[in-house]
C-alpha cells in the first residue's frame, strides 16, 4: 500500500482501495491538516473528524500522533513507532503500533494506525492463575475479616485496635480484587489519587509486617501533581515490589518519587509523567531472571508463586504505564513510569473527582 503512494497517483484514485483497509489511514498537508481519511480512521476518532480539519482537533490524540509525526519529520523518512498507546477517546485507550511515512505531495505524511494486543499469553497466563487463586482465598479472607472484627470489640489499646482496623481494611481490598479476578472484563473504576498516599498505605501495612530491623524509608517530591488510577491497584502493586524486596533479604528499602518532564514510556514520549522507584540494598535479581522476571510463573524464590512482578507489570500497563529494573548486587531499582494523562484511559468518564 506504502509503495502505491510512493508512485505518482494522487491520493483521489486510491480512496476506494484504501476505505476497504481494516487499519486506520490517513493523509496530512505540511500544516498538519487531514487531507484523506479512510472509512476505519473516521470510525476509530468518530465525528469530531473530518475532511480539513486540523490534527490538534482530535485532542489527546492528536498531540500524540503530531509527536509522532514530528519524529518522522526529524528522521526525513519512514518512522515506526510499536507498542504505543494512543488516547483514542475520553474512555478507550488503544494499544497500537503507528507507521509515518512521507507522502507523494511535498511535505506531506500517511499516517497508519495498527490495533495490537499487548501480550496476550502472558496476560491470559496471569489471569487464569490469578482466578484460580481467587477461588481458594475467598472463604478464609471472610474468616479472616470476622476474626478481626471480634478481635477489634475485645481490645481496650487503641493502638491496637487501628492494626484490627488495618486487617479489616485489607481484607475488603483483597475481596474486592478477587471479586475482580472471579469477573473478569470490567472497566477500572479511575479515581483522582495522591500517589503519596497510595505509597504511605503501603508503607503502614509492610511496616506491621516487617521485622524491627528493616529500615523503610522515603523521599518524596512535594510537587507531584495528582494523577487519575485505580488506587488498590497501585497499592498492590506497590506491596509486590515491597515484599520482593523483603523477601530477597534487603535491610534498607526507599521508597522514591520524581516528576518526570518529557519521558519517554516504551517508545511513547509524554509531556510529564510521575516516577515511583523502589530501591533496595538485597542480593540484586540473578542474571539468569534478568529478561524473564516479569512474565507470570517465573519466580527466583523457592515457593515463591511467580505471580508478583507479572501482575505489577500488568497493572502498570492498565494505567498506560510500564515498570522497569535495575539491579546489581547490593542495590536494585525498581521503576514504575506513569503519565500524567492517565485521565484518558478506559473508566475515566466514571472517575470519582472526590479522590480515591
Amino acid at each position: 500500500m506504502q509503495a502505491a503512494l510512493d508512485s505518482d497517483l494522487s491520493i483521489d484514485p486510491l480512496g476506494p482501495l484504501l476505505d476497504t483497509l481494516v487499519a486506520p489511514v490517513a493523509v496530512l498537508d505540511p500544516s498538519l491538516r487531514l487531507t484523506y481519511m479512510n472509512a476505519a480512521f473516521r470510525e476509530l476518532f468518530g465525528p469530531v473528524v473530518h475532511t480539513d480539519s486540523p490534527l490538534l482537533a482530535l485532542g489527546d490524540a492528536g498531540e500524540f500522533l503530531v509527536d509522532a509525526i514530528e519524529r518522522a519529520r526529524v528522521a526525513e523518512g519512514p518512522v515506526a513507532l510499536r507498542g504505543q498507546f494512543l488516547p483514542v477517546r475520553a474512555d478507550q485507550i488503544l494499544p497500537a503500533d503507528l507507521f509515518v511515512a512521507p507522502a507523494p505531495a511535498e511535505g506531506c505524511h500517511l499516517l497508519e494506525i495498527h490495533a495490537r494486543t499487548v501480550e496476550p499469553t502472558a496476560t491470559a497466563q496471569v489471569s487464569h492463575s490469578l482466578r484460580g487463586l481467587a477461588h481458594e482465598v475467598k472463604n478464609p479472607l471472610a474468616g479472616l475479616r470476622g476474626a478481626a472484627q471480634l478481635l477489634k470489640r475485645r481490645l481496650p489499646d487503641p493502638d491496637q485496635a487501628k492494626l484490627a482496623d488495618l486487617i479489616i481494611a485489607e481484607a475488603d481490598r483483597l475481596g474486592a480484587l478477587t471479586d475482580r479476578l472471579l469477573q473478569p472484563g470490567g472497566k477500572p473504576h479511575l479515581s483522582v489519587l495522591n500517589l503519596h498516599e497510595v505509597v504511605e498505605r503501603a508503607r503502614a501495612l509492610i511496616v506491621a509486617e516487617a521485622a524491627p530491623e528493616l529500615a523503610l524509608e522515603r523521599d518524596y517530591d512535594p510537587s507531584l501533581p495528582n494523577l487519575f488510577g485505580v488506587a488498590d491497584h497501585l497499592l498492590q502493586l506497590l506491596l509486590n515490589l515491597l515484599r520482593n524486596a523483603m523477601q530477597a533479604g534487603a535491610k534498607s528499602i526507599l521508597v522514591r518519587t520524581r516528576a518526570v518532564h518529557g519521558a519517554l514510556i516504551g517508545e511513547r514520549a509524554v509531556r510529564l509523567a510521575l516516577r515511583l522507584d523502589v530501591i533496595d540494598d538485597g542480593p540484586g535479581v540473578p542474571d539468569e531472571l534478568r529478561e524473564t522476571m516479569f512474565l507470570p510463573l517465573v519466580s527466583g524464590r523457592v515457593g515463591g508463586s511467580g505471580l508478583g512482578l507479572a501482575l505489577a507489570q500488568e497493572i502498570a500497563r492498565e494505567h498506560s504505564g510500564q515498570l522497569t529494573c535495575r539491579s546489581r548486587p547490593g542495590r536494585t531499582v525498581f521503576s514504575l513510569t506513569l503519565p500524567v494523562e492517565t485521565a484518558h484511559l478506559p473508566g475515566a468518564n466514571e472517575r470519582d473527582t472526590h479522590g480515591s
